[in-house]
């Protein structure tokens, strides 16, 4: 008798970090993607379980490396900070990102921004944001049971989860954390920063001098004590 023995073998499954096209179409695309991004990192910096990317890729199912979404930026509480070439939902407690932006550029068709809405509305996302520089149009989707409902009103509108306040102006899109701080540009980051260093520095300048000028206060009154001394006059009760 024979017994034939048979070998499994299991295919290892890549899951790419990349796809090769660029994060963004322009400038301006770039530089929303990175305003949002990092003032979010800044407005969640101080907690440990909120992951923030821009432009990772989220894999849902593990497997099937086929179905995937990138999203400009995306949150996700619940998660720990960290490098990451992906996001494997099964290695993430299954917790898919809670909140996602796109900023749309004129490459983005209609069939893709529809293939990003069914996935993102089925696999979970909460709120979804869409904004469009160019036209100055934001346009916000709230999950409600297993689908996405439209937000009628985003002027004005604060995200249940994130806090922040979106409000349009007739030029551009104005976003506020919960603390009352303006989602800036790392230019404008930077020009605060150098702004309250030199208002630092004049402080310090101003107290130097008060106490410069404290200083020759003290030596004036002490040699006027010391005249006064000379001439006999007791200054004990001075």
């Amino acid at each position: 008798m024979v017994q034939q023995v048979t070998t499994e073998t299991t295919t290892e499954v890549i899951y790419p970090e990349s796809d090769g096209q660029p994060m963004a179409d322009n400038t301006e695309q770039f530089a929303w993607i990175v305003k949002i991004k990092e003032n979010l990192e800044i407005l969640f910096a101080s907690t440990t379980d909120v992951f923030i990317a821009g432009d990772l890729f989220w894999y849902p199912v593990q497997g099937n490396p086929n179905l995937k979404q990138a999203p400009d930026t995306m949150v996700v509480f619940g998660r720990p900070k960290g490098k990451r070439g992906f996001y494997l939902q099964w290695d993430e407690d299954n917790i898919p990102p809670q909140v996602v932006f796109e900023i749309l550029s004129p490459g983005n068709t209609l069939k893709e921004m529809t293939k990003k809405f069914q996935f993102y509305q089925h696999y979970g996302v909460e709120e979804y944001y869409i904004y469009d520089p160019a036209k100055n149009d934001l346009n916000g989707l709230l999950r409600s049971g297993d689908s996405f409902e439209v937000i009628e009103e985003m002027n004005g509108w604060v995200s249940p989860r994130l806090g922040i306040s979106f409000t349009l102006t007739p030029d551009t899109l104005e976003i506020v954390s919960p603390t009352g701080q303006k989602f800036l540009s790392p230019v404008e980051i930077d020009q605060l920063r150098q702004q309250e260093r030199q208002r630092a520095e004049r402080e310090c300048q101003a107290k130097e001098a008060a106490l410069q000028e404290l200083e020759k206060e003290r030596d004036r009154y002490q040699e006027l004590l010391a005249k006064l001394r000379e001439k006999g006059i007791n200054t004990d009760n001075l």
